[in-house]
């Protein structure tokens, strides 16, 4: 359920900038990010954030690249608490994916959308196409208006056994494959 049919703060479709234009046009997974430690404003509980702008970088470990909201909980969290765990959401978790991106509201708090399991790097999604638990290495500041963050994989992936269809976000709403 979403309170608005559009993003209550989008600029108006004339005036939005090139960029965030194009990248409305790019379609790309979407995840839910979470941290076990949470924020004062949490009152230290579980805090996540939804984000779209990944890449994943195999190697020896492999790694996870993100833009986050600097002013997000969630990146608030990893400053003093590097591990995080990346749930990839699968189609059927819209709610999940506006929930996490204050877009929707939760009474009871965001981990009441969706069934989570309590795990040591954060909450992850059970019905999720894959969860990853991983620790951040590296913050760079400033990037746009995003912090990249620089993650590597703390265990192996846990992929879903049924497989389901990932959620894909393009020009501002999640299409079906």
């Amino acid at each position: 359920m979403t309170i608005h049919a559009d993003h209550p703060f989008a600029d108006p479709p004339g005036s939005r900038r090139e960029l965030r234009r194009l990248r409305g046009r790019w379609p790309s997974g979407v995840a839910v990010w979470t941290s076990p430690s949470g924020t004062v404003a949490s009152r230290n509980k579980p805090v996540g954030l939804t984000v779209s702008s990944m890449v994943f970088a195999d190697g020896e470990p492999g790694e996870v690249l993100a833009l986050l909201d600097p002013d997000s909980e969630l990146a608030e969290a990893l400053e003093s608490d590097p591990r995080a765990t990346v749930s990839l959401l699968p189609a059927t978790a819209r709610d999940v994916a506006e929930v996490f991106a204050g877009l929707a509201p939760a009474p009871g708090g965001p981990f009441t959308v969706g069934q989570w399991e309590e795990r040591p790097y954060g909450p992850a999604l059970v019905d999720a196409v894959a969860t990853v638990a991983v620790e951040v290495v590296e913050r760079q500041p400033d990037v746009g208006w995003s912090t990249l963050v620089r993650a590597r994989l703390a265990e192996p992936v846990a992929f879903h056994p049924d497989d389901p269809s990932p959620l894909i976000h393009l020009h501002g709403g999640y299409p079906s494959l």
